[in-house]
């Protein structure tokens, strides 16, 4: 239905990420590739948010539009008012605060803007790239693949601790802050899988996600702390896992231990429980 990304034109081309510099140039609802009516007409595939929007919504094109400045580079985004206003936190931000009319804007400093143009991609696409796919025969979940048989990056590098974070969970962290419930569920169900990632980007991450995430959020939480679990041969011997416990500082290493434990004692449970002589059943 939709394009698989939005590609910037070559004044916009600078990458977001340092994962990215080597690479193809990243998806983004910038001016210039996103509402503007200029330009893009005579492309095949649906490249401006406005087509998107009025797919969804009719009374897209006559929604006001906003401004975004995003990011330690102030990159320069532009939505419709009302696709943002799906948004908790932004309806809020454009109805309670003095904003003018005709030119509203909004600043969000510490975000990223590979990570905001991906939640712009969900707002008017309800997902956003890869996407995720349903395989009917298998009935199972898969991420889409590259169709020029690239890689889709499963990383970004974050401004904000200086280092590689998986981007799943960056977008579910910031579908908290946005209040978008259902953007958070496809971020983790994405995020359960992704594999090769390094042990040292997975604790990055992990750190992440509970310094990002509110204690009665435990799902995300809990998804790392089964990863590490289930990979823990690689873990005990991971220098950097040495190295962040002995740092401390976290929550994340409590509840790694009950985890554990509770791991454990279901193991124990299991092989102590008496069984039949006959079906091998449990009493």
């Amino acid at each position: 239905m939709f394009s698989r990304r939005f590609e910037p034109p070559q004044s916009q081309s600078k990458s977001f990420s340092k994962s990215q510099k080597l690479g193809r140039s990243s998806s983004s609802f910038s001016k210039e590739a996103g509402v503007s009516k200029r330009r893009h007409e005579s492309r095949r595939r649906p490249s401006t948010a406005t087509n998107a929007a009025a797919a969804l919504d009719p009374q897209a094109e006559i929604s006001a539009i906003v401004t975004l400045v995003v990011g330690q580079e102030q990159r320069i985004f532009a939505a419709h008012e009302n696709v943002l206003c799906m948004s908790p936190f932004f309806q809020s931000v454009l109805h309670n605060q003095m904003l003018d009319s005709q030119s509203k804007k909004i600043s969000l400093p510490d975000e990223e803007p590979e990570i905001f143009s991906s939640i712009l991609e969900y707002l008017y696409k309800g997902d956003y790239y890869p996407r995720l796919l349903h395989n009917k025969k298998r009935n199972s979940w898969e991420i889409e693949q590259p169709s020029d048989d690239g890689r889709a990056e499963t990383t970004i590098y974050h401004h904000g601790i200086d280092g590689d974070l998986l981007k799943d969970t960056v977008i579910y962290c910031a579908a908290e802050k946005y209040g978008l419930e259902e953007l958070k569920r496809v971020a983790l169900r994405k995020q359960g899988l992704q594999s090769g990632i390094q042990a040292s980007t997975i604790l990055a991450s992990a750190r992440y996600a509970y310094a990002n995430t509110p204690d009665t959020d435990s799902k995300l939480r809990a998804h790392y702390l089964a990863l590490i679990i289930r990979s823990r041969s690689t873990f005990k011997r991971s220098g950097t896992m040495q190295l962040e416990m002995f740092n401390g500082g976290t929550q994340l290493f409590f509840d790694l231990f009950v985890a554990l434990s509770n791991h454990v004692d279901d193991i124990s449970s299991a092989a102590s429980t008496p069984r039949t002589p006959r079906s091998g059943r449990p009493f």
